[in-house]
């Protein structure tokens, strides 16, 4: 008789569904999964070493680069722990844009992911349909920030500027008519806020359309109902966060149970799965989608009828206007000071985290009293996602482990650093 023998299959790292450049080493017994290891280290970019390096203000951008699907929320965290140790205050409208662009940021997650996990799974059509919508809320985000993507729009003591009047526009050329172009314009007429109340209005609908494609689809189903199992105990052991955890029915958000900013004066649900499988993941972020458009439309409603200051008015934080930088010369030097020395922490460590779209994000902080942090530790949420992949894909098939990799919605700038 032939010795049967388990054998070792490499997957990834340039693998389409491995979701970056993760390497895992698969131990088959046939098609069954023995055993799954994974390999990290191929994006490392050495953040909070780097960290250690550049002013305060000078790291908000490498924040963005850590999930690079969750910009805003990464450097929200960022941000919080140095407001935390400076004491300083951040105005009340500035929290609610903060609030507001962390609800966007979760969408847009959220829509890539359940793009990017349909592919995975074979269902090619729902990629088209979310990236229709994602490209609305991207332009929000070149509106505020100058950036599609990377945009460093939180600052200590607030954000950088306040949302626009207007939006960009669609020109006509030679592949559009006018008609076309009116059409495609005809929500950026007014401001902003006017451009995210229509989004808000037709989005349920979008999601009702993505709910048609999967939901009740039968293959998608088969491919994710009883797959990547994990029960509430195991789930808080394994140090789930967010949907991971959310789906196994543990009904832990820090926006609700740990309030920062003004998320204890807007009204949404947190959505809990039963079966703690990759269906139940599923349906709790397509939800989330749902809570999320919930707070952003009471955050427009909100920031319509109060206008005010966007940034702190402690200057040793934030910049003088612009006005008085380029018309007083005290204004001028405390404007160069500020961005080449920046500011000085008051020695002292802090952790700070948000409710990330994938689960908590969080920055430990420590500052020896200068003008850079002498320490920086994130808690990023895929990391501990990723070491339960082991566990979750024992016993299922090749295919499932593409399935659950999808599951955990894993970007790997956070999980490499």
């Amino acid at each position: 008789m032939a010795e049967i023998k388990n054998y070792t299959l490499n997957f990834g790292p340039q693998h389409p569904a491995a979701h970056g450049v993760l390497r895992l080493v698969l131990e088959l017994d046939g098609e069954v999964v023995q055993r799954a290891d994974p390999h990290i280290g191929l994006l490392h970019r050495g953040t909070e070493k780097l960290a250690e390096t550049r002013t305060y203000l000078q790291s908000v951008p490498y924040m963005d680069r850590l999930d690079y699907v969750s910009m805003m929320c990464n450097e929200h965290a960022y941000v919080m722990a140095i407001e935390k140790l400076l004491g300083v205050e951040v105005p009340l409208r500035a929290q609610y844009i903060r609030v507001l662009f962390d609800e966007i940021t979760r969408i847009l997650n959220h829509l890539l992911w359940i793009g990017a996990h349909g592919l995975d799974v074979g269902a090619m059509a729902v990629f088209l349909y979310a990236f229709r919508e994602r490209e609305d809320l991207m332009d929000c985000y070149e509106a505020v920030s100058g950036a599609r993507m990377h945009a460093a729009y939180y600052r200590p003591g607030g954000v950088y500027r306040d949302l626009p009047d207007s939006m960009p526009k669609y020109r006509a050329s030679k592949a559009r008519s006018d008609a076309a172009v009116r059409e495609l314009n005809r929500d950026r007429e007014g401001s902003l806020l006017d451009f995210l109340e229509a989004f808000t209005n037709r989005f349920p609908g979008c999601v009702d359309e993505y709910e048609t494609l999967l939901t009740d689809n039968r293959i998608w189903k088969q491919r994710l109902v009883g797959i990547g199992v994990v029960d509430p105990d195991r789930a808080k052991a394994l140090g789930f966060t967010g949907p991971m955890l959310r789906g196994s029915g543990v009904a832990w958000d820090l926006r609700k149970l740990q309030p920062y900013e003004v998320y204890d004066l807007v009204d949404f649900d947190i959505p809990v799965g039963t079966n703690g499988d990759c269906y139940d993941r599923y349906l709790v972020r397509v939800e989330e989608m749902r809570q999320s458009n919930r707070i952003v439309k009471q955050c427009i409603e909100w920031l319509r009828n109060h206008p005010g200051p966007v940034m702190s008015d402690n200057h040793k934080v934030s910049p003088p206007a612009r006005v008085d930088m380029k018309s007083n010369m005290e204004e001028l030097i405390h404007h160069f000071k500020l961005f080449t020395e920046g500011f000085h922490v008051p020695p002292g460590e802090c952790y700070a985290a948000v409710e990330h779209p994938k689960g908590e994000f969080g920055i430990y902080l420590v500052s020896d009293g200068a003008n850079k942090p002498y320490r920086l530790k994130i808690r990023a949420p895929g990391f501990a996602h990723l070491q339960a992949l082991d566990e979750m894909s024992r016993g299922h098939m090749i295919a499932d482990v593409v399935t659950i990799i999808g599951t955990q919605d894993i970007v790997f700038g956070e999980i490499d650093r």
